[in-house]
């Protein structure tokens, strides 16, 4: 029974209960939902951003910058719609993080190339994500449900943020977020870590 909708879990700030059995690994892909048409109308943003942003000279492109801020928030608009529908997928559970992973790895890209992050912090963010989604594939090639947890979901908005206030010229701003987002994000990864290691000895302890 899915749980009522108040507007606390409307709005993503109550994620009490279990995930949605639509989004399940045992359940069909569902690919055609108005949730999904955003994330690939987010997706397709990612490679104009990268186009505009590379071509401005500086880094500093009003009209890339403000298509990053969308890509970013748009991230919430699909969450909200699952919601308000109900249309819940197993494909958008797998794609929602991996277009976070691309958006953030975008900005970083276009802040390597003009430099307006440091460079070793940069190329630590872009590690962890890469890592991620080679472990997020691995996972699930085993039967391994890797769940989002609060250093995760809290660490996405800094880590989007950084790139963002860097190309917008805000560079305190884009280094507080830079830094906070790290260390979540390094947390965050420790935790997904622990908790596959247990349920992958797990499934060996029960012979799957």
């Amino acid at each position: 029974m899915s749980p009522r909708i108040t507007k606390r879990r409307l709005f993503g700030i109550d994620r009490s209960g279990p995930p949605p059995v639509q989004t399940h690994s045992d359940q069909p892909l569902q690919p055609w939902t108005i949730p999904n048409a955003i994330g690939y109308a987010r997706l397709a943003g990612i490679p104009v951003f990268l186009i505009l942003a590379l071509s401005s000279g500086d880094g500093h492109s009003a009209l890339a910058t403000v298509l990053f801020a969308v890509i970013g928030w748009a991230d919430y608009l699909d969450g909200f719609a699952a919601r308000l529908t109900g249309q819940y997928s197993r494909l958008g559970a797998l794609l929602d993080p991996v277009i976070d992973r691309l958006l953030v790895v975008s900005g970083m890209v276009v802040c390597w190339d003009f430099s307006l992050l440091p460079r070793w912090a940069i190329a630590l963010v872009v590690a962890r994500e890469l890592l991620m989604l080679v472990l997020s594939r691995y996972a699930l090639s085993r039967g391994i449900e890797i769940k989002i947890n609060w250093p995760g979901r809290v660490g996405v908005a800094p880590t989007i943020g950084a790139p963002f206030f860097a190309m917008a010229g805000v560079h305190w701003l884009a280094l507080i977020m830079l830094y906070v987002g790290l260390a979540l994000a390094l947390v965050a990864t420790a935790l997904y870590v622990r908790s596959g290691v247990r349920q992958a000895r797990k499934l060996a302890e029960n012979g799957a």
